[in-house]
């Protein structure tokens, strides 16, 4: 495992590289991170889908405010600092970046070109906004926030995504939990699954809302859908 320095028009950042056992070429994941920064959690995340025969690479989006920012978000100083990097994060240069990552994972020596996007929270929106705005082969995107309001832009969408959404999720309400579901239902290769119960973060495995049962279904269907994807090929 290492780690990466990627180059965009106003900077540079790091970025968190796991590769598969082996040296012949694989398939690539761009891993992208909640609003907590690249931290422990994310980075086994990558360890395991590299474990899985895939390089993950897990680029540092808050580079911005404080390059490799890692907290926890569920004390009240972190909720306070998580809401100042909200304030002020960029989506349109995160994209950016994620699109310079995008290209650089393919361009890794042990890449074979196929590579999509797996994000969380505020990676999982953009997770969904990669299927519709890049060439990502397939993405995933775990309870994002704010999808119901861009779904205009669903119909850019060329190539497989999948989205899981937090049935209780005090983010999302009910009713965009249900206009996200009934839009992606209308798309070849696209899915959107609730999980009833299931808070928002409920995948997080050191978090205070994980939710074990839901958390073990929603990355059973992801690990089927992203081999199916980026490995049938």
């Amino acid at each position: 495992m290492s780690k990466a320095r990627i180059d965009v028009l106003d900077g540079a950042f790091n970025a968190y590289v796991a590769l598969p056992p082996g040296d012949g070429p694989a398939p690539a994941i761009v891993v992208i991170l909640e609003i907590r920064g690249v931290n422990a959690n994310l980075r086994a995340i990558c360890d395991e889908y590299a474990a899985r025969g895939y390089i993950a690479v897990a680029p540092d989006l808050l580079w911005r405010f404080q390059p490799d920012l890692d907290y926890d978000p569920d004390s009240p100083a972190g909720w306070d600092l998580a809401m100042k990097i909200h304030a002020v994060f960029d989506e349109a240069k995160a994209m950016d970046d994620l699109y310079a990552t995008l290209d650089w994972v393919r361009g890794h020596s042990r890449s074979n070109g196929i590579a999509g996007t797996l994000g969380y929270c505020l990676g999982g929106k953009l997770a969904y906004l990669m299927a519709t705005r890049s060439s990502a082969d397939a993405s995933v995107g775990y309870y994002g926030v704010g999808i119901e309001k861009s779904l205009d832009e669903a119909a850019h969408i060329t190539h497989p995504v999948m989205l899981h959404i937090a049935g209780e999720d005090r983010f999302v309400p009910p009713e965009g939990q249900q206009q996200i579901v009934r839009r992606l239902a209308t798309i070849p290769d696209a899915e959107a699954h609730i999980y009833p119960g299931a808070d928002h973060a409920f995948a997080r495995k050191d978090g205070v809302r994980y939710l074990p049962e839901a958390a073990a279904l929603a990355d059973a269907r992801t690990v089927a859908f992203l081999d199916r994807h980026l490995k049938s090929g």
